[in-house]
């Protein structure tokens, strides 16, 4: 049984990693030949390719699972779009044959500014920030490829864990935190985004779309002064982005989101079912 992940990184050499510890050897994608040879040690299959330039993708694995998993990095030279649609539509058109299940990773950016109310996957989409529009593009990408009818697209909220703790630095070192302190966050720990990307790959019939958080919104004021008491750290102090980087940002932590049909589809509880248990987990991996 062949698995190929796209975008082996924080997400997707987790869901890797679990598919080593049952014997099995995940082919990993990849641009680079350094991380390539890191893959190889962590018991990958590594591949150096890159969806961005379809002649490096004519040597795919015919594979039965297929996780896509692209970030799109602020530091690339090319567009999102370029990365996340056209580069998609480059990998879907290079596999070899049908998958029984392809695991797309999206965004709930495709939401857009919701004003704090709740969404769920019949929310209709609305994005209003240039990520949110092309992950959706993505979507429909998918959605209108041959390949698109095995799909199973999930939406995470922002993910963190052990090494993924914005404005972590800024605390430990006491400065003020950029960052809008009552904006509500949504989140998920990248361990049960793992989970559930393994359960929508291996369930014989999950849901096609699935919101992925864990229920609980928080504002990040509360989130970053739960950290430091796990941390023993003073209290977090914030600095307010100006009022036009404010506006920049419209639909950012502006809604709030669902996980009942995730639960559901998922069939167990989630390992860290709010930001509280996940930041313990977090302080007490850096003790």
């Amino acid at each position: 049984m062949t698995r190929l992940i796209f975008g082996c990184g924080y997400l997707g050499q987790r869901v890797g990693q679990r598919w080593i510890e049952r014997g099995e050897r995940p082919v990993a994608v990849t641009r680079s030949a350094q991380r390539a040879e890191e893959l190889a040690r962590l018991g990958f299959q590594p591949l150096v390719a890159d969806v961005t330039r379809p002649e490096t993708l004519h040597h795919l694995p015919a594979a039965e699972t297929v996780v896509y998993a692209v970030a799109y990095g602020r530091a690339n030279s090319l567009s999102r779009t370029e990365v996340q649609v056209a580069g998609l539509r480059a990998a879907l058109d290079a596999l070899r044959q049908p998958p029984r299940r392809l695991v797309y990773i999206s965004s709930t950016s495709v939401y857009g500014d919701c004003h704090g109310g709740w969404v769920d996957e019949d929310t209709p989409c609305q994005p209003d920030r240039e990520q949110g529009r092309v992950a959706l593009a993505a979507e429909e990408t998918l959605r209108s490829h041959p390949v698109g009818s095995s799909a199973v697209v999930l939406r995470l909220a922002g993910m963190y864990g052990r090494g993924r703790i914005p404005s972590l630095g800024d605390l430990a070192a006491g400065r003020p935190l950029a960052v809008a302190a009552d904006a509500v966050v949504n989140l998920i720990h990248v361990d049960d985004a793992a989970a559930i990307v393994l359960a929508a790959a291996e369930q014989a019939d999950p849901p096609t779309l699935l919101l992925v958080s864990d229920g609980h919104p928080v504002l990040r004021r509360e989130f970053y002064r739960c950290l430091s008491q796990w941390l023993r750290l003073p209290p977090p102090t914030f600095l307010e982005p100006e009022p036009a980087e404010l506006a920049s940002r419209r639909g950012f932590g502006s809604k709030r989101v669902r996980n009942a049909r995730m639960l559901q589809a998922l069939g167990a509880p989630l390992r860290y079912p709010t930001y509280r248990e996940g930041l313990a987990a977090v302080a007490q991996a850096r003790s």
